[in-house]
């Protein structure tokens, strides 16, 4: 949430590496905040850093807040809890997820292979 301009958490000024805020995932009834547990991503954008991931595969999360950037096309994936809410988000050679990758086995551990291995070009 820290690269974003603005975050709800203490209304807090961020280092603002993408125009946006970072908001409060909405209570909802039979839903669990902060959200923690297994999630899909849905993938938005062919981006090298999500090469060769299944489509309905499960990403580790913690978190009370999401990322809400200013344009929506800085959205890379998006993930359903009461809300659909942006879990990757990036612009040009910078690219950040709400999930935690280094918990998310095999699918994280790859999402971190292809991290290493981007030359921070835009989307394929």
């Amino acid at each position: 949430q820290i690269i974003l301009e603005h975050s709800e958490e203490n209304d807090t000024a961020c280092l603002g590496l993408l125009p946006g805020r970072t908001r409060a995932l909405p209570l909802a009834e039979g839903l669990k905040i902060p959200h923690m547990g297994w999630n899909r991503v849905r993938f938005l954008i062919d981006h090298q850093v999500f090469k060769g991931l299944p489509e309905g595969a499960e990403y580790y999360f913690v978190h009370s807040y999401y990322p809400a950037p200013a344009e929506t096309i800085m959205v890379l994936g998006v993930t359903d809890h009461g809300i659909e809410f942006p879990s990757a988000i990036g612009w040009r050679n910078l690219v950040a997820t709400q999930f935690h990758p280094e918990k998310s086995g095999r699918f994280g551990l790859q999402i971190l292979e292809n991290f290493l291995a981007w030359d921070g070009s835009d989307a394929e």
